[in-house]
């Protein structure tokens, strides 16, 4: 018997673009085809996009996508690709056995495609709604593992969580001579996650006695980044072959015959693959792909051509150009310089620095003239006449992008999301927020990595060094600078660190050893800019709990952590 040559097509689909994510599939199916596959594997939920949340609930979609899939069938063979064996993920619908009559409930389908037709299908038992994972549970009664014969050899199908359960469908299939496991995933990138992925898979593999064979999707869909990184584990759960991470990519694999070698030929006529395994990406440069991946999905998918937002000289605008310019192109960054009486020489000069390395339409609007026909009307002081210039600097961007057709983005960091450190309605404003889960300590480390990444490449680094080393600052007052209202920020980021990611309250921080006046100050603020985080756009989740989507308090809240009477203090 001859091998099985497996190819993994993580690609990049669009929510709803029925037409458009068929039609990838049929390119890379013929990719596949070229490459002497017998089958070929896409992502979870790849012919809808995914996720598609409350789509799910529609059935003039769940109707749309099953034409679709027929479609796609029919277009299979052809062109043909009949005997091509293509399991692709798709919604479906199941009526609940034990309610007869009740209305069709969305399910999640993996269905294999052969011959013009579909062959067989695979319900999920559940299919998540993202939140994530706040999903609809959809029992779907008389649901078995599914085990499709290709060529002979007997391929067991299971779709991403299902790997998760211990005693689930993968449980089901031990014994039953399945001699690989196939897992299409949809699977959101947060950093460190691949090793969890990996460690499972190995575990899956040996407790099945096969190799497993796990395709991702690729890509930025709204919040969610996924990297791909498909890969396939020997029957010991050894790595024997990898994607990169957040690109396209055909992965192909031969499954040897019984007795055969790995790298034994594939059988006349097909020549053995060579080994290719993808490096690992560095931490740092991981997650900055990740936010590159997420920002150019949402303004591809969102039909916009360009982005606009404050270049202030500062390292966190900094960052974020660098970020657009690497998605999107130098040329479809648009930076605006909008100085105030209080904005230093030297800031300007080094957004204008920046905007020349990356090839950036670097603007220049000042907002003296406007403030002050402002203050002529009301005469504000304080943290009022310092918010009035970020909100006049908000009207400048969103002015640009209602006359040009710019997506703003906000430039703020998790870190200054965590604590307020913004203006409502001025730099908060915008349609997405590149490093709203990245924290300020991490803005400092990627703007580093992206330098010397330059540096090691033979370029120009696109960052100046002193937005890097100055220490940061609003310019909202003279002599303005972030410590003057907050803790240093590697301190700060510290206690946020176990306060919000750990959930950790007053006693446990105090255990770590924190100051108590720099604890009770950071949890202050946190608790009370709830409403704020609310409001702020929305920006590609790359950590294990991310504002907006994993961590939502109640806005109107009185609890407060406790403070013991004698670590109170008398005024």
């Amino acid at each position: 018997m001859a091998d099985l040559r497996i190819a993994l097509a993580q690609i990049d689909t669009c929510v709803g673009d029925l037409e458009g994510n068929s039609a990838a599939v049929l390119a890379w199916a013929r990719r596949a085809a070229d490459a002497g596959a017998d089958l070929v594997a896409f992502p979870e939920m790849c012919l809808t996009g995914y996720p598609i949340e409350d789509l799910a609930l529609r059935a003039s979609f769940r109707r749309g996508a099953e034409r679709a899939l027929a479609a796609t069938a029919a277009q299979l063979a052809a062109e043909g690709m009949g005997g091509l064996t293509v399991v692709v993920g798709t919604v479906g619908e199941r009526t609940l056995r034990e309610h007869d009559g009740a209305p069709a409930r969305p399910t999640n389908q993996a269905v294999v495609l052969r011959e013009g037709r579909v062959q067989s299908r695979y319900d999920k038992h559940h299919l998540p709604n993202y939140g994530v994972f706040d999903e609809f549970r959809i029992f779907a009664p008389g649901t078995q593992e599914c085990v499709v014969d290709v060529a002979g050899r007997r391929v067991g199908i299971v779709i991403c969580e299902d790997i998760w359960q211990d005693g689930g469908p993968v449980a089901q299939m031990d014994g039953a001579e399945v001699e690989l496991l196939l897992v299409v995933n949809g699977s959101p990138f947060e950093e460190g996650k691949g090793h969890v992925r990996g460690d499972l898979a190995a575990r899956r593999a040996r407790e099945v006695r096969a190799p497993v064979a796990y395709v991702n999707m690729v890509g930025g869909q709204d919040d969610l980044v996924f990297d791909g990184g498909s890969f396939v584990l020997d029957a010991d759960g050894q790595l024997v072959a990898r994607s990169p991470q957040f690109v396209e990519d055909l992965l192909l694999w031969d499954l040897p015959s019984a007795g055969a070698a790995t790298d034994a030929p594939s059988g006349p006529g097909r020549e053995p693959l060579p080994r290719r395994i993808a490096p690992a990406l560095d931490p740092d440069e991981e997650i900055y792909r990740a936010l590159e991946t997420g920002l150019a999905g949402y303004v591809r998918k969102n039909g916009f051509r360009s982005v606009v937002f404050g270049l202030s000289g500062g390292i966190d605008s900094a960052l974020v150009a660098a970020i657009a310019a690497d998605a999107l192109g130098g040329d479809r960054v648009v930076g605006v310089s909008m100085p105030s009486q209080y904005s230093s020489d030297h800031s300007r000069d080094d957004a204008a620095e920046l905007a020349r390395r990356i090839g950036a339409d670097y603007r220049v609007q000042p907002i003296a003239p406007m403030v002050e026909a402002f203050q002529a009307e009301m005469a504000l002081e304080g943290l009022a006449a310092e918010n009035l210039q970020a909100r006049v600097r908000g009207v400048v961007v969103m002015a640009l992008s209602n006359s040009e057709g710019h997506l703003v983005l906000a430039t703020g960091n998790k870190t200054e999301l965590a604590v307020g450190y913004s203006t409502i309605y001025g730099d908060a404003v915008g349609g997405y927020a590149p490093l709203k889960d990245v924290d300020k300590s991490r803005v400092w480390a990627l703007a580093r990595w992206r330098n010397n990444h330059a540096v090691d490449a033979g370029q120009l680094p696109p960052i100046p060094e002193s937005s890097i080393t100055k220490p940061p600052s609003a310019e909202l007052r003279p002599g303005q600078v972030d410590q003057d209202s907050l803790p240093p920020y590697a301190l700060l980021d510290e206690v946020l660190d176990a306060y919000v990611e750990h959930a950790e309250g007053r006693g446990e921080l105090l255990a770590r050893g924190f100051d108590a006046d720099v604890v009770d100050a950071v949890l202050a603020l946190v608790d009370r800019a709830e409403w704020k985080r609310r409001q702020y756009p929305l920006g590609p989740k790359v950590t294990a709990l991310a504002f907006g989507r994993d961590r939502r308090l109640p806005i109107t809240s009185r609890w407060r952590e406790p403070v013991p009477a004698d670590d109170r203090t008398s005024s």
